[in-house]
C-alpha cells in the first residue's frame, strides 16, 4: 500500500475524443500544502471532478488512502475524508454563521441529529474556535447573506474544516476578492496547512507566491512540471504557456 495520501497514475479523461487530461500522474503526502496552476483549459477542474468521483477516468487509477476510487461513488468518497469546496460560495444564506458551522460540524450525523443537535459544550466549544480560526467569531449572529464575498469564502472553507477531511480540495478560492481578503484567506490557508493536507487550484499568481510550499503546473492535461515557487516561475517552459499570458 503507497504511503502517499493521494497517488494518480496514468489518468486520461475523454470528453467526445477531446482529452480532457491526458496520461497525467500526480501524488501528495499527508500534511502537504499543494497548490496547482494551469492555464484555461489545462484540465484543473477535471482534475478534482476526478478525484471527487464527479467525473470517471477513461483510463488511469485514483488512490486515496491507498484505495482505488474508481469503485466508489462520489458520496462515499466525500465519506472517506475527501472535502471541496467550489470556486462560487455555497453557505446557507438565510442562516447565520454560526448556525452554517454547527450545520457542517454535524453533517456526518443522522437527519435528527442535524436538524436538532444536543448542546454539547465539546460542539460548542468547536464551532467557536473554527469561527475564531476563520476569522468570523464576532459575526457569529449574523445571517451569512450579510457577509463580504472574502468572508463568504472564509465561512465556507471553515465549513468544509468543520467534516474533519482528511484532503482539502480548494477551487479558487481568491477569486474576485480584494487584496486585504486575498492576504486573510491565504493565512487561514496557512494556519490550517498545520494540521490539514491541502490542495488548492488558483491562478492569482501573488496569492500562490504567498502560499506556496509546491507547485504542479499542468498543461494540455498532463502535468508540464513541479517544484517550488522559484523553480516553476524560472522554467522557460511555465513562462511560455502560462506565466508569460499574465503580462500580455
Amino acid at each position: 500500500m503507497s504511503s502517499k495520501l493521494l497517488t494518480i497514475e496514468n489518468l486520461t479523461v475523454s470528453f467526445d475524443g477531446f482529452k480532457a487530461l491526458n496520461n497525467l500522474n500526480f501524488s501528495m503526502d499527508a500534511g502537504e500544502l499543494r497548490v496547482i496552476i494551469g492555464p484555461n483549459g489545462a484540465g484543473k477542474t477535471t482534475f478534482l471532478d476526478t478525484i471527487t468521483g464527479k467525473t470517471q477516468p477513461t483510463q488511469g487509477t485514483v488512490h486515496f488512502k491507498g484505495k482505488n476510487l474508481a469503485k466508489f461513488k462520489e458520496h462515499t468518497i466525500a465519506k472517506m475524508g475527501i472535502g471541496r469546496k467550489f470556486q462560487t460560495p455555497r453557505v446557507y444564506l438565510n442562516l447565520s454563521v454560526r448556525e452554517n458551522m454547527t450545520l457542517a460540524h454535524h453533517k456526518h450525523k443522522t437527519l435528527f441529529k442535524t436538524l436538532f443537535p444536543k448542546s454539547h459544550w465539546g460542539d460548542k466549544d468547536a464551532i467557536a474556535q473554527l469561527l475564531e480560526t476563520v476569522g468570523l467569531l464576532g459575526k457569529a449572529n449574523s445571517p451569512a447573506a450579510l457577509l463580504a464575498h472574502g468572508e463568504k469564502q472564509r465561512l465556507e472553507i471553515g465549513m468544509l474544516v468543520a467534516q474533519s477531511p482528511d484532503l482539502l480540495l480548494v477551487d479558487e478560492p481568491v477569486a474576485g476578492l480584494t487584496d486585504e481578503e486575498t492576504e486573510k484567506v491565504g493565512n487561514l490557508l496557512i494556519d490550517l496547512a498545520k494540521d490539514h493536507s491541502i490542495l488548492v487550484i488558483e491562478h492569482d499568481m501573488e496569492f500562490v507566491r504567498q502560499i506556496a510550499r509546491k507547485v504542479t503546473v499542468l498543461h494540455e492535461g498532463s502535468v508540464l512540471c513541479e517544484g517550488t515557487m522559484d523553480e516553476v516561475q524560472t522554467d522557460r517552459r511555465v513562462i511560455e504557456v502560462y506565466l508569460g499570458q499574465q503580462d500580455e
